[in-house]
């Protein structure tokens, strides 16, 4: 048996590190358990399995694991319209599968990656330079406070 943290558990699932806590606290993590300070998330099927909650909306977390690669490109509109704006957009797009975005001013990725130049094919969007990340690579974006 596989076992992750609540980090690479909320990668995987595609919510944030919060969130896989609070679930953690309410016991809808099947299998996890605490060790120490930390807590070990096993994986079924390469993925962490939540147990349904019993009120409000389903949950909007990943059900399998992803098989298309996550795509980072800057967005050139976004720059020329924030030109004479005071309330700066994001100009940093994170397109995770074919429809799935954050937009964003800073991203960490945390393992490999590639920078690809496609002068003949663009992105969806029509970006022709963008970073591509393996699914399983956890990417931590973060936007700036607005003064």
């Amino acid at each position: 048996m596989e076992y992750v943290g609540t980090i690479k558990a909320a990668s995987l699932l595609k919510i944030c590190p919060q969130r896989v806590r609070q679930l953690l606290s309410e016991g809808r993590i099947e299998g996890a358990f605490k060790d120490g300070r930390f807590w070990k998330i096993p994986l079924y099927n390469e993925m962490p399995k939540i147990i349904p909650g019993t009120r409000g909306p389903k949950g909007k977390w990943r059900k399998q694991r992803q098989e298309v690669p996550t795509r980072i490109h800057v967005n050139g509109n976004r720059i020329k319209n924030n030109i004479n704006k005071q309330h700066l957009e994001p100009v940093i797009t994170i397109r995770q599968g074919s429809s799935h975005k954050i937009y964003c001013d800073e991203v960490e990725i945390k393992g490999p990656c590639k920078l690809i130049y496609s002068p003949h094919k663009s992105m969806v969007g029509g970006a022709r330079v963008w970073i591509e990340v393996a699914p399983e690579i956890p990417i931590i974006h973060k936007n700036f406070a607005v003064s």
